[in-house]
């Protein structure tokens, strides 16, 4: 199951295109499950999210070394500003979520349900697991954006 592909972000979506790679049933990546917020760790992130007011919200995978901060058409206020912000420090591109990657995931149904920034932060290069010897150059990207995430 892909934990961040249970968010009622274009859930359905999220399914028609998974399914049409092939991810059809549990596997250790890309099957979205059988319904949105069907699993208990994605249920509790939902439901963490509901009881707190965030101002933003950072979801980190690791791939890529790039910033994701849209979902669809909706553009809350600041959120490019921020994410050009974030890739500045960091290093990492700042792009558009791929269209086959831009629903259901836990940024996307933040930005959508409350209008306010979220990022999807891919870090490190290679094939996962990553291995431990990129965490330094890992941490380093990321400390500036987790210290400005934190005071916005």
């Amino acid at each position: 199951m892909d934990l961040n592909l249970q968010f009622p972000a274009g859930w359905l979506n999220a399914r028609n295109i998974k399914f049409a790679q092939g991810y059809t049933q549990p596997a250790p990546r890309d099957f979205v499950g059988f319904g949105p917020l069907t699993e208990p760790e994605s249920l509790a992130v939902y439901n963490f999210t509901l009881q707190h007011n965030f101002r933003l919200v950072l979801a980190y995978h690791s791939q890529g070394e790039v910033i994701y901060w849209q979902f669809q058409n909706y553009n809350p206020p600041d959120a490019l500003f921020i994410g050009t912000q974030f890739s500045n420090f960091s290093g990492y591109s700042l792009e558009s979520t791929p269209y086959n990657s831009s629903f259901a995931g836990f940024k996307d149904w933040f930005i959508q349900d409350y209008n306010r920034p979220g990022y999807t932060i891919e870090v490190g290069l290679g094939e996962n697991p990553l291995p431990l010897s990129q965490f330094d150059k890992i941490y380093n990207d990321n400390i500036s954006i987790l210290v400005l995430g934190a005071i916005l």
